[in-house]
């Protein structure tokens, strides 16, 4: 499986992806805004782009859908329930389905809803001694986790973490929708001040443009994001004090979330859900 990272060059510092057939050069773009990088770096490497995956509906991912359409005859796929507001969809899409590319290269669809209700990411199981690979979308940055303010909900964002997410490999690549790494890194730092893994990286990073920043692995994430540290002393003890466990676990109680809801005494502010939504919480203002 070949992978080409391309920079949008945009505001929103968004990432496109080309994944090819090594044998046949055929391609998939994932979440094309900028069709005209996208195209020209397909010519450049002579591949011929046969379909458009769209993570979820937001336009910043499906922008460039129609001239990628107009220039190749691209098919798109995305998730069944947002094919209607991304319009021009060719095959909707559901957890589990395989997406082919060319004769060598499968991506599994994750379900994957929080940043909106209807959003998948897509897995590479890897083989042949290459390492895996997840296109995550807007459900997880380098170092961060997407927001649910336009359409989403963080209660599904906490069980996509948990799974399927959750479940992969640390040797997998992640290959997310945007770059906020040195903005994600310093959340964290704030939370967890005492991350010298997640200082270390920022200190490296920090004069690189989004173009040059470096392809993190799940086993790193685990390191450097707050959001799958959720367990962390450092990280409760300043939530704690921030006041805003008691309020999250609440919150997730009356939403029926058995983890969060089922005990009255001890440390049961303190589940993991009550602290990923906090942390969401937090984040979205600072």
């Amino acid at each position: 499986m070949l992978i080409e990272r391309i920079w949008a060059g945009n505001e929103g510092r968004n990432y496109h992806y080309l994944v090819a057939c090594a044998q046949t050069g055929e391609a998939l773009v994932i979440d094309p805004l900028n069709a005209e990088a996208v195209l020209a770096r397909a010519r450049e490497l002579r591949w011929t782009i046969r379909q458009i995956v769209n993570t979820h509906e937001h336009g910043d991912h499906t922008g460039g859908n129609a001239a990628v359409v107009a220039a190749t005859g691209a098919a798109v796929l995305a998730h069944a329930a947002a094919a209607d507001r991304i319009g021009g969809v060719t095959r909707g899409l559901a957890g589990g389905d395989v997406v082919r590319v060319g004769r060598t290269v499968e991506l599994t669809c994750l379900d994957t809803p929080g940043h909106t209700l209807a959003h998948i990411c897509l897995y590479a199981s890897g083989d042949a001694g290459e390492p895996p690979a997840l296109f995550s979308g807007d459900t997880l940055f380098n170092a961060g986790a997407g927001n649910c303010r336009h359409g989403g909900d963080p209660q599904l964002l906490y069980d996509s973490f948990t799974a399927p997410l959750g479940a992969l490999p640390d040797a997998a690549r992640v290959f997310p929708g945007h770059d906020y790494l040195l903005r994600n890194l310093a959340f964290t730092l704030d939370r967890e001040p005492g991350n010298a893994a997640a200082r270390a990286l920022a200190q490296r990073v920090a004069a690189l443009g989004g173009e040059a920043m470096p392809i993190l692995t799940l086993g790193e994430e685990r390191q450097i994001n707050v959001f799958f540290r959720l367990d962390n002393p450092e990280i409760v003890a300043g939530l704690r004090r921030a006041q805003r466990l008691g309020a999250a676990a609440a919150g997730a109680a009356a939403a029926g979330a058995a983890a969060a809801g089922a005990a009255a005494a001890g440390d049961s502010e303190a589940t993991p859900r009550a602290v990923f939504l906090a942390l969401r919480e937090l984040r979205n203002h600072w």
